[in-house]
């Protein structure tokens, strides 16, 4: 049914790499800019509306679409025939599972953002700090999960 994946297989393959580099660059650098919002940004400052800027911009240009990318061409690799064995390839549940939660970490990012557009941010720089490591985690789980294989 899928057979025809085969054949742009390798094309499917970077497109997704592109997209999952273009999305993580977006999971790493949005909570970065939500830090310096949150030190410096004072409600109503021209600066403020600068952060409001940049953070939508940077969610719905390139966050959003590279994030439904990195899904569709994921899901095009693992629809591909041989690729996955769903029995024995332990390591792609793991993937899985930290793609949804980095997922579920952008869907929660969006909501932050908008607390950030009514002024309505309750998390510290600090509190953002720690927050932005969770991608650069989620990162190292999945290469290992992906190169290494170790289940």
């Amino acid at each position: 049914m899928f057979d025809f994946l085969l054949s742009i297989y390798p094309w499917v393959k970077a497109l997704h790499v592109f997209a999952v580099v273009s999305w993580m660059a977006g999971l790493l650098y949005l909570p970065r800019l939500f830090v310096y919002h949150a030190e410096r940004g004072s409600p109503g400052s021209e600066l403020s509306e600068v952060f409001k800027t940049m953070e939508r911009r940077l969610l719905r240009g390139i966050m959003g679409p590279a994030m439904s990318a990195t899904w569709l061409f994921g899901l095009m690799l693992v629809l591909t025939p041989g690729i996955i064995s769903w029995r024995t390839d332990g390591w792609i549940y793991v993937k899985l599972a930290t793609v949804i939660g980095l997922t579920g970490f952008h869907h929660w990012l969006i909501r932050c953002q908008r607390h950030f557009a009514a002024d309505r941010n309750r998390i510290s720089p600090r509190g953002w700090r720690l927050l932005n490591e969770l991608p650069a985690v989620a990162l190292l789980v999945i290469l290992v999960m992906v190169i290494v294989r170790p289940i």
